[in-house]
């Protein structure tokens, strides 16, 4: 997909990677770009820059999702790229077992992770059909496909999104739907602060412009996978070749740099 002339919505798109999607699309000369969002002044702060629409969006709420996609259909005509993106971290926090985020914190997690992508799926799909046309950006990370260490909440919802794109794709995909899934690694954005992003960064930080760049290329190719760093594609082949192995690896690791209290 080339998004010059497309109708495009990103959730999450007041901060972080959302921005950098949204100032990267309307660069590419998308027909309009769809800034939502839980903080609406954000929204419209990036909105305002690229002359894109803001929405006020909780995507735990599926009506409030789907009342958006109603709305842009009903002012623009259809939407052609519908990038699911808002994300949270948490961490496991004391005494950093597997199991120790709230009960709350693990449902936070799965309705924004996974949920919210079933939501935008479920309000886009019928539309998109007819069209015989569409594409989902689902926004997920490399934890997805890897792991995250000391968030376990995380890593596992992250997983699931993975999953769910995966069954939209194979699903929809003689109706004409796209699916592609981006699983960065550390990204500078609000979600890891003034870290260097653990075990996350270790292969670098990337900004949201870099991450826009790799998304732009990989929508072009049409990738299901889209991974702005690199590596990820080589530590999930050994983690599927040698999967004991790539366990020791990851406890190495969580020694390595301890429990990541921020």
């Amino acid at each position: 997909m080339n998004v010059n002339g497309k109708v495009v919505v990103v959730t999450g798109g007041g901060n972080g990677i959302g921005k950098g999607l949204c100032e990267r699309f309307a660069a590419e000369g998308a027909a309009q770009v769809i800034v939502a969002d839980l903080e609406l002044d954000s929204a419209k702060a990036v909105a305002e820059a690229i002359g894109g629409t803001a929405f006020e969006v909780n995507v735990r709420d599926e009506a409030q999702i789907a009342s958006m996609v109603q709305d842009v259909i009903a002012r623009f005509g259809h939407i052609d790229l519908f990038c699911s993106n808002a994300g949270i971290i948490a961490l496991d926090g004391p005494p950093w077992y597997a199991t120790s985020a709230s009960n709350e914190t693990w449902q936070a997690m799965w309705d924004i992770h996974v949920m919210s992508h079933v939501y935008a799926a479920r309000a886009c799909l019928p539309s998109m059909i007819e069209r015989g046309e569409g594409y989902f950006l689902n926004t997920a990370s490399a934890a997805g496909l890897l792991s995250q260490v000391g968030d376990a909440a995380y890593s596992t919802t992250k997983h699931a999104a993975v999953g769910f794109a995966e069954s939209l794709a194979i699903t929809h995909g003689d109706d004409g739907i796209k699916v592609s899934c981006l699983c960065p690694q550390a990204v500078a954005t609000r979600m890891i602060g003034d870290t260097e992003g653990g075990t996350a960064g270790v292969d670098g930080i990337l900004t949201p412009a870099d991450v826009a760049e790799a998304v732009v290329q990989g929508l072009a190719q049409e990738r299901f996978l889209i991974l702005p760093h690199p590596s990820v594609a080589t530590y999930r082949e050994r983690k599927t070749a040698d999967y004991d192995r790539w366990i020791g690896g990851m406890r190495k690791l969580r020694r390595q740099f301890g429990n990541p209290e921020v």
